[in-house]
């Protein structure tokens, strides 16, 4: 019985290993299957023959040698506006953002005693006007005066002398010469007086004249008064905040707002002592937003200080940057790019770029081997073979450029490359184009893989 049970013990286990060693080898013969099918292009059942992809020529483009600094940009032209008189703002000219040229008027501040005031100063020029005219007609006619009375002062002295004459040689009588005296003697004094007056009446007038100075120093005084009340635009440029409001008091210490001319700006930034040597006047500056996604302008080098900051070890560099668009403003933060060279060279987008083990590589299509790709009859009902596979290629990046990636090495100018659906690849994957299929890859809101 013993050795009966013994017996079966053994046939059982006997049947235990056929049975596993059957299992094995089918095992065995579905991996050697497996792998014969991938290597026939994943063209088995329920494997995709192709993987869709949208590939592009590798292009050459603008490779720029470049530096990126922060920095705020400064009107070179602004002011801040404060009133010369103190008062009551009764009239507000103007809102922020308005465009002013110079001399406009900004604010109103309490004219009417100052208006009273420049109207009687007016008024008084002009009756000091009126009064130098009527001392200077006087003059003149007192002068036209004159020269009657000298004309005929020296009719009478040539009266007198005739006279005299004749008396001397007994042709008349003395008394004819006493009469031709008198004559003579009020001829002379009648000029005398008239002189007198002349003196007098070019007094009244150097008086009239000083008076009427003296009223129009008091109107163009009342009128600069009058002109302070009204606060004007010193230069052209746009008004900032007000700070004032209709009613508001004000002294020549109020800020009523700021004006800024913003068609020229100026970025001030610091340059390590690193790269002084590699600083030219003129070298381009390109202007970034803050998200460095977009090109603001483009400036150059415009000032370079001749010494080094004893604290921060760097350089000042001033750029300027012309606005005649407005696209920019006053102590707006920016990026700024200093493009030290400009070089042409191999690029391809980030999108393209995969890494693996610490290696980027892309994706080259290549044509595909008869054991890389799948048969013509593995493929659906109206869907192309796939003629070409994904060749993983080992490329050296340089600088990033914008969206793009510069290749120092690994590519070429003219060979295709895939530049989505890399996330479904690998090395010697069918791949079929974007164009050749329906719908978009896979993956193609997805980044590159790492």
């Amino acid at each position: 019985m013993l050795t009966s049970a013994a017996s079966d013990r053994r046939l059982g286990v006997g049947r235990w290993l056929i049975a596993g060693g059957i299992g094995i080898l089918l095992l065995a013969g579905g991996f050697l299957v497996w792998r014969f099918m991938g290597a026939r292009g994943q063209g088995g059942m329920g494997m995709p023959p192709g993987v869709t992809v949208q590939l592009e020529p590798v292009q050459t483009g603008n490779v720029q040698d470049a530096s990126e600094f922060l920095g705020s940009l400064e009107a070179q032209t602004g002011v801040v506006l404060q009133p010369e008189v103190s008062g009551r703002v009764t009239q507000v000219y103007v809102s922020a953002g308005d465009r002013v040229n110079p001399g406009q008027p900004i604010v109103l501040i309490s004219p009417d005693r100052t208006q009273a005031e420049a109207n009687a100063a007016t008024a008084n020029a002009a009756a000091a006007e009126s009064a130098r005219q009527a001392a200077a007609a006087s003059l003149q006619a007192l002068l036209a005066r004159r020269a009657e009375l000298e004309a005929e002062l020296a009719l009478q002295e040539a009266e007198f002398n005739r006279t005299e004459q004749l008396v001397s040689q007994g042709a008349q009588s003395q008394q004819a010469l006493d009469l031709a005296r008198r004559d003579l003697e009020v001829a002379q004094a009648t000029l005398a007086s008239a002189r007198d007056e002349i003196a007098a009446a070019q007094a009244n007038l150097n008086q009239a004249e000083a008076s009427l100075a003296q009223a129009q120093a008091n109107q163009a005084a009342a009128q600069q008064s009058l002109q302070d009340r009204t606060v004007t635009a010193p230069i052209a440029g746009t008004v900032g905040n007000l700070n004032i409001k209709l009613g508001d008091f004000v002294s020549t210490n109020t800020v009523i707002t700021n004006i800024t001319e913003n068609a020229a700006l100026e970025l001030d930034l610091q340059i390590p002592i690193e790269q002084r040597n590699r600083l030219e006047l003129g070298l381009p500056v390109e202007l970034l937003s803050v998200e460095g996604e977009n090109k603001l302008a483009t400036g150059g080098i415009s000032f370079i200080s001749p010494s080094t900051d004893p604290d921060t070890q760097t350089v000042l560099v001033k750029a300027r940057f012309e606005n005649p668009q407005g696209r920019l403003q006053d102590a707006q933060k920016v990026e700024a790019r200093i493009v030290w060279s400009e070089t042409t060279g191999v690029l391809v987008p980030t999108a393209a770029i995969t890494r693996l083990g610490g290696q980027t590589f892309v994706y080259v299509a290549d044509a595909g081997t008869e054991e890389e790709l799948p048969p013509p009859n593995a493929m659906p009902p109206g869907m192309p073979a796939p003629e070409q596979v994904a060749r993983l290629r080992p490329v050296q990046l340089g600088e990033l450029q914008g969206n793009n990636y510069e290749v120092l090495s690994g590519l070429e100018a003219g060979q295709t490359i895939v530049v989505s659906g890399i996330l479904n690849l690998q090395d010697g994957t069918p791949i079929l184009p974007q164009s050749e299929t329906e719908g978009p890859p896979a993956d193609e809101s997805s980044g590159p893989a790492s």
